[in-house]
């Protein structure tokens, strides 16, 4: 069956990325490495910035105190973090290369919407379609795709501009999950939508 082209309306679309930040992308990460998904990430964001597209970085950290993350009892705890995270865990990488115009979110848990102003800065701008990419697959670009499905957005995932500490976690949900909420394209399937 062959894919259906991609056409994104300049005046709807927005891109998120997802957690790309110093203390996320040092992590090992498969199929692709974490400077594989940054370097894509970057291409995508020129692009949608030399389109006059939003460019949403979103970030995920907590308080000082850490008394606003996320602490529920757990059948697999997270590994210890092994001491303090370095002041810029939660900073975008530079590599990024981060503009003024670009729309920053922080996050306190995995999904996106909840708890921040993305609903908000997207709905304000008229965005109907996001195309999202970042790290990790499963944890926080699955669950703020599952929350803009449930708010009625188009999306379009970014398959090789994203990545997990599991290949296969990765996998499952490129092949189950993501089907049924939007539509799957690589890099350079977008950027060629773009340059239409």
């Amino acid at each position: 069956m062959t894919t259906p082209a991609l056409n994104l309306d300049p005046k709807s679309t927005a891109l998120v990325l997802i957690d790309l930040q110093y203390g996320i992308v040092s992590m090992t990460v498969q199929p692709q490495s974490s400077q594989e998904v940054v370097a894509r990430g970057k291409k995508l964001a020129q692009a949608f910035r030399a389109a006059k597209m939003p460019v949403v970085l979103v970030t995920v950290g907590t308080s000082a105190d850490g008394k606003d993350g996320l602490a529920p009892t757990l059948d697999t705890p997270p590994a210890p973090a092994g001491g303090a995270k370095p002041d810029n865990w939660s900073s975008v990488v530079a590599e990024l290369e981060p503009q003024d115009s670009d729309i920053k979110i922080m996050k306190r848990q995995w999904g996106a919407f909840y708890g921040t102003d993305l609903e908000l800065q997207l709905r304000r701008r008229g965005i109907k379609t996001i195309v999202l990419a970042g790290i990790s697959t499963n944890v926080g670009v699955e669950s703020t795709a599952r929350d803009a499905f449930e708010r009625g957005f188009d999306q379009v995932f970014v398959t090789d501009a994203m990545a997990s500490p599991s290949a296969e976690a990765h996998a499952i949900t490129q092949k189950v999950t993501f089907p049924r909420m939007g539509r799957s394209r690589t890099t350079d399937e977008v950027l060629q939508s773009l340059s239409k």
